[in-house]
Parts: C-alpha cells; structure tokens; sequence
C-alpha cells in the first residue's frame, strides 16, 4: 500500500497524482518522438480533466505551460509553444500603487470631479452650461444615496465652483425656479397593502330578515 506521506507532493493539484505519474513516464521516454507525442495525447486529456479550457487558444498554451511546470520544466519534447521561464513563472506581480489624488467631497466620488473638469475643457458656453447641469443632478442623487437627505442646490452650485476653481458656474436662481438639479434616480415610495373589506357576522339560524318573518308568523 501506498501512503501519501511517502508519494512525491503534488506540483498543481487540479490535474491530480495519474497526471502528474504521466509527466514522469514521458520524462523517462528515451525518444523524443515519442515523447513529444505522449506530450500531445496528455495535454488532450488535461483538456478533459478541466473543461473550461477546452476551447481558448491561450487556454490551450497554459495547458502546455502546466505540463512544463508538472515536470519541473525538465521535458525536452517537440511542442506548440515555446516552454514558459521558470523565473516569469514564480515571479510576483508588481504592486500596484494607489491613487494620490485627493478627493475634495468623498460622497460625490473622483468620477465627478472628472467629468467637471470635461466641462472645464467645453468652449461653447451651451455645451458647457448643460454639462454644469447634468453633473448638478449627478451630485444631488449621490449626495441623497451617501447621506439619505436632500442637499440645498446652493450646496451643489458652491461644490461646483470650488472644485472646478472658480471656472464653473451657474445663476443659483435659475437653477431654483427651473429645477434644474431635480435627482436623475428617484425611489419609488413603497404601495401600503390594502386590507380586504371586512364582512359582517351573521347570526346563527340565517339573516335578520328571516327572523322577522318567523316572528311575524
């Protein structure tokens, strides 16, 4: 009997111990033909093992990478693709810096302050005046998702101004009369359940009516 405290560990364990017996069978192949053609017939059936890389054609190089790599890239055969580097394969991804920009009003987000900078970049007075206006909205709904309250439009008109330096702005007054930073996303208020009507008890021994007619007999 064999224990797994005794077998050689598992180099990638999503192809499974048989494969990786394969990998050793083709390495002690004397001919390269013939390894280099079991090399074929085993990337076939590591295909089968994991589906999901049946049909890609880089699906199909990794496949051939995970072969090099299962035979601790000692495996001199004829295939597709150039064997991977053993240095490229254990190297670790760069770090990925983080954004230094700071952001003025963090419940707007840094997508508003780019797009205020677009407008910035608008020469036509118009183009430039409905992009105040549509970012205006943009800042209202988010500021009622982050704070769950409404936020004055003299609030908006201010924000805007300061982030843009002065270069961006519109009438407060008109903005007020015309409603022109009405919220883009409105929350539908929620239908109260209406009871069903309620039916009035009737007596044992049939309606009232009835009774009066016993009676009056």
């Amino acid at each position: 009997m064999e224990y797994n405290t005794e077998r050689d560990p598992l180099i990638l364990k999503e192809y499974g111990r048989n494969v990786q017996k394969l990998v050793n069978f083709i390495k002690a192949e004397s001919d390269k033909d013939k390894r280099s053609e079991y090399a074929q017939t085993l990337v076939e059936l590591m295909r089968q093992i994991t589906p999901s890389n049946k049909e890609l054609q880089e699906n199909l190089q990794k496949m051939w990478d995970d072969l090099f790599i299962i035979s601790d890239f000692d495996l001199d055969i004829n295939g597709p693709f150039p064997p991977p580097e053993r240095e490229l394969i254990n190297k670790r991804p760069p770090i990925m810096e983080h954004q230094k920009n700071k952001i003025k009003y963090l419940h707007y987000g840094r997508n508003i302050e780019l797009l205020i900078l677009e407008a910035m970049k608008k020469e036509d007075p118009e183009e430039r005046d409905n992009a105040v206006i549509y970012v205006g909205k943009l800042m209202k709904s988010f500021y009622g998702s982050w704070n769950k309250e409404i936020i004055d439009d003299a609030v908006i008109v201010e924000n805007i101004r300061t982030i843009s330096g002065g270069e961006l702005n519109i009438d407060l007054d008109r903005v007020r009369e015309e409603n022109l930073f009405e919220k883009l996303y409105k929350t539908t208020a929620k239908r109260k359940p209406q009871r069903a009507p309620q039916r009035t008890p009737q007596r044992k021994g049939g309606s009232n009516n009835a009774g009066r007619r016993r009676k009056s007999n």
